[in-house]
């Protein structure tokens, strides 16, 4: 059967904010300084469009940013100097996490992950303002007030979450209280915001919170992944990916955006699932969900960071495997898996999304103008045990001057999916350099021609879509009084 969609060239556009690009995640501090991430960075900003990097453990004693010797505190700003150097140097910025505690500020000893990120509150609240106000100024100083007002400060990392924060809810508060008057202290133009809650929890308590004791809130910032709470390896992501809405982080996404009081929306982590070991994550899968995850949720969202752009993540440890279901949007060896090549699509959208009719049980469609040109960004999606099977797509784009040409890009089992490969290869643990760049190869995406018919101003094509694919159509317009678009 044929689904077909429909949409009016000449109609009153929306704007398409590609919120998907203002900020990606990564995974601790200290892998920053490394040269593959670092250049893997470079590759999704230049390629993918990312503004902003956030990761954990900024202020963990690896980092060096506020230790104990001698029995008194010591200060080193130079590896976090570091990593800010280097984003501003490729045109990005940082959206600072502040956390975990420094063991000297810590009033306890429970940590999280294998590089022992401290989730207790702080002994001394005055002493963690003293601590912040120090970094913020630190920071204004070297870079200026100009360039630090457009970075985002997010107190903590999941505090309802008691792998990430031992302390109450209250406490939580209380250190948000305490940043946020610091920050402030140094330049009240400087963002803050939280609470950085899993599961979009929080949001409301923490803004009658600040509303009481009359606490800056700048933007709220929360996460979610469609397999919520915490993951963690060995879990069945398959059976909670299908017991999960299709449209759950839209629908969430919805309702932190009434929930703001008008603020700013920040979603600073979201995937596919929140399992550390997820092989959907290296497969067309992950492309289709992410893709239509990134579109339907664009509207209610002012930015909406990917964890992470990079399996160079070592959380629980340092993998080696090539594919092994880790978040990133690269891999290891930095080739891109599907979904990298979901986000390269994504980021050649224009900004004017138009109206389109017609529904489908798996089967998206949206239409976005950029120019003089149009493109039909289509997915085929649903959860896993769910029926899915390959589907015919009939596009019609009404009120359309003439095209000139149409193409078509295809990421789907038989395009830009590198994991196939690999098994083809026998499933290299560590590939050799041609391995690689047959690897590399096999995920570029692929520009083909479409056939179309052109009649009565409209146009019309048809796509088959396999299972848990994307597929753009871009059609080049002759020029003609609809390309400004505008209501007919």
């Amino acid at each position: 059967m044929t689904v077909t969609f429909t949409s009016r060239l000449s109609a009153t556009t929306a704007p398409l904010k590609h919120a998907w690009e203002h900020t990606v995640g990564s995974g601790r501090a200290l892998l920053a300084l490394r040269a593959d991430w670092q250049g893997q960075l470079q590759r999704c900003h230049d390629e993918l469009g990312f503004r902003h990097v956030r990761f954990h453990a900024l202020l963990t004693d690896d980092m060096g940013t506020l230790i104990s010797h001698q029995e008194k505190p010591l200060y080193s700003f130079f590896n976090a100097d570091r990593i800010w150097d280097f984003l501003l140097s490729i045109g990005m910025r940082p959206f600072v996490e502040l956390g975990f505690m420094p063991e000297m500020l810590a009033s306890g000893r429970k940590t999280v992950f294998h590089y022992r990120g401290n989730v207790t509150p702080p002994a001394d609240y005055d002493a963690w303002a003293t601590f912040i106000r120090k970094l913020a100024g630190h920071w204004v100083e070297r870079y200026g007030i100009a360039e630090v007002r457009q970075w985002f400060f997010e107190v903590w990392n999941e505090p309802n979450l008691a792998a990430f924060w031992t302390g109450t809810q209250d406490d939580y508060f209380k250190l948000y209280g305490h940043t946020a008057q610091a920050i402030k202290t140094v330049d009240a133009s400087l963002r803050v915001g939280g609470p950085a809650t899993a599961m979009t929890a929080w949001i409301d308590e923490l803004l009658d919170y600040c509303e009481k004791h009359r606490l800056p809130v700048d933007f709220i910032s929360t996460h979610i992944y469609p397999t919520d709470p915490l993951g963690f390896e060995g879990a069945d992501t398959e059976a909670q990916l299908a017991n999960s809405p299709r449209d759950l982080l839209r629908d969430r996404a919805k309702l932190v955006r009434e929930l703001a009081r008008e603020r700013p929306v920040y979603f600073t982590e979201w995937n596919i699932s929140s399992n550390q070991r997820d092989p959907y994550r290296d497969e067309p899968f992950a492309a289709a969900y992410a893709a239509k995850i990134a579109l339907e949720t664009d509207p209610f969202v002012d930015g909406y960071s990917f964890w992470t752009f990079t399996d160079i993540f070592d959380e629980h440890y340092f993998p080696s495997i090539p594919f092994h279901g880790g978040f990133g949007l690269l891999n290891l060896y930095g080739v891109p898996k599907p979904v990298y090549r979901a986000f390269q699509l994504l980021h050649g959208l224009g900004s004017e999304r138009l109206p389109v009719e017609g529904t489908h049980e798996t089967v998206d469609a949206w239409v976005v103008r950029k120019g003089r040109s149009i493109t039909v960004f289509l997915t085929n999606h649903t959860q896993p045990r769910h029926a899915i099977v390959t589907q015919l797509v009939a596009v019609r784009l009404t009120d359309a001057p003439a095209p000139l040409a149409a193409s078509i890009e295809r990421i789907d089992e038989d395009h830009a999916n590198p994991r196939r490969r690999w098994r083809e290869m026998g499933e290299p643990e560590y590939p050799s350099r041609s391995q690689v760049e047959q690897l590399e190869a096999a995920s570029r995406l692929v520009k083909e021609p479409l056939g179309f018919l052109y009649e009565d101003r409209t146009i019309r094509f048809d796509v088959d879509l396999p299972p848990h694919a994307v597929a753009a159509v871009t059609l080049e317009l002759a020029p003609g009084p609809s390309d400004a678009g505008g209501a007919a």
